[in-house]
């Protein structure tokens, strides 16, 4: 295991730059995660994991870095004060480390009956959250078009406990989507509130698509036109509307109890 001192290092650039800069994310292809867990999960989807760097006062599973270093990563040992330099919590967990994205493509998504499609998300709290009950309730994938936060942030990663090695993320316009869903025969619904929207109840969401829409604006209006239903989620209390990742549940809660 190799040691390093120095926030100048060449490896703790990359990492701070994986870190906070989306662009060289997606130029590298990698992103950042933090602690045990996320790296037993990453080896477990077999992404390939690049380099772990482990804080030199804490105790690691040895077979876990073993199988890492099996696997092809390269470890590394850095004091605390460096180490804190690349989490992104308060509490750092000791360990963080760079690993291949997970790419899937629509194709990949063939077999699917039930996606959520993102339009304009974003929150990476509400999108990690979203990842987080997909993988709950098995949906078949995810769909993130255009506006919507970067999945393979810190913050999102960080929020899906995992679920981001777990559950199928596909970057693709919105035209494209529902081109593809067509083609498949999948109908594509979008979440809003408007007077000819129907309760979420009274459709069969057993092979479907929804849109959940940005935080603050809804489904955008090409959303809207592209969509063959707009659905509403009867409540009856005085709210108008849900967090976008409380809607997204229901509507996914909806999809698994319909599944036959």
């Amino acid at each position: 295991m190799r040691r390093i001192e120095s926030k100048d290092n060449p490896l703790i650039r990359r990492l701070s730059r994986l870190a906070g800069e989306r662009k060289f994310r997606r130029a590298q292809g990698e992103m950042v995660c933090e602690g045990e867990k996320m790296l037993r999960e990453a080896l477990a989807s077999g992404v390939s994991v690049r380099e772990i760097v482990l804080g030199e006062t804490r105790q690691f599973d040895t077979e876990l870095l073993s199988q890492a270093e099996a696997q092809g990563a390269r470890l590394t040992e850095v004091p605390e004060s460096l180490l804190a330099r690349l989490s992104n919590v308060e509490t750092p967990q000791g360990l963080v480390f760079v690993c291949d994205q997970p790419v899937f493509t629509l194709e990949r998504l063939s077999q699917a009956r039930r996606l959520l499609v993102l339009d304009g998300l974003q929150d990476p709290g509400n999108l990690g959250t979203i990842l987080r009950t997909a993988d709950a309730f098995a949906l078949d994938g995810i769909v993130l078009c255009e506006g919507c936060v970067d999945p393979v942030s810190p913050k999102v990663v960080r929020a899906t406990m995992g679920a981001i090695f777990r559950i199928p993320i596909v970057m693709a316009k919105l035209e494209e989507t529902a081109q593809w869903l067509a083609q498949r025969d999948i109908p594509l619904y979008a979440t809003a509130l408007r007077e000819d929207s129907v309760p979420l109840t009274a459709v069969s969401l057993h092979r479907a698509a929804v849109i959940i829409g940005n935080e603050g604006r809804g489904v955008s209006e090409r959303g809207l036109v592209l969509s063959e239903k707009q659905l509403i989620i009867p409540m009856a209390g005085r709210a108008e509307s849900l967090n976008a990742s409380i809607a997204a549940s229901i509507v996914m809660y909806e999809m698994s109890r319909t599944d036959s």
